[in-house]
């Protein structure tokens, strides 16, 4: 994949259990969808490779989500012909720093916060993806997949993609309109409720985490101390 992008709050009961919201509201009328990319050359791991923990790794966390996979240059497309420039789909992990902190400093601005969360998507190993891609023929309906994400055999997350905010032609169609889409890019469609920062949970070298999705496959990776 030249481009990897995923989606930050795109379940609602993952965003309840973030703190975002107090109560219901439609998301999809009060905001757009929030993409965030991770670098794929140093991110990018299959199926068996180790989620890397380094020195600096704090409050590492597991987001089991639906990839999109793209199949052909898009640029500017309408909902209605998004899935059309659709390959196929694939199980992905977006690994997550919570705790990042690389420097100490004196005080922190919003600013300063969302930055400490983007960079810590960016970690060596934090995007196993796969383990196959399934191409769209063999998923007629994307949103009636049920993900599941174990660590060390508990299951942590349950969901089904019916319950996303905004919908794969939704954010395709969005994403086309300021970046041409490129056969291969993944598209990660962000995570349901049941991540390990709402219980204080973390991920540690020697757990095993399972992400599995129905007609997606198996897509597991030990955790290890990097260097």
């Amino acid at each position: 994949a030249r481009k990897v992008f995923a989606l930050a709050g795109n379940y609602e009961e993952h965003v309840r259990e973030s703190r975002r919201v107090k109560e219901f509201v439609d998301l999809r009328r009060r905001r757009t969808p929030r993409v965030f990319m991770k670098p794929p050359s140093t991110t990018l791991r299959a199926s068996g490779d180790p989620i890397q923990i380094p020195p600096c790794g704090r409050q590492i966390d597991w987001e089991v989500e639906l990839a999109v996979v793209m199949g052909r240059p898009t640029k500017a497309v309408r909902r209605e012909q998004a899935l059309e420039h659709v390959l196929g789909y694939c199980l992905f992990n977006d690994v997550s720093e919570r705790g990042f902190q690389i420097w100490e400093r004196e005080e922190s601005s919003e600013w300063d916060r969302f930055f400490d969360w983007l960079n810590g998507k960016w970690f060596d190993s934090f995007a196993p993806a796969g383990p196959y891609v399934v191409t769209k023929d063999e998923i007629p309906d994307p949103y009636s997949i049920d993900l599941d994400l174990s660590v060390n055999g508990t299951t942590m997350q349950h969901d089904n993609t019916g319950s996303m905010i905004f919908d794969i032609e939704t954010v395709i169609e969005f994403l086309s309109a300021f970046v041409t889409l490129e056969p291969g890019d993944l598209i990660a469609m962000g995570t349901p409720a049941g991540v390990g920062m709402a219980r204080g949970l973390f991920l540690k070298p020697g757990d095993q985490v399972v992400a599995e999705g129905t007609g997606l496959g198996r897509l597991a990776n030990p955790v290890v101390a990097a260097g």
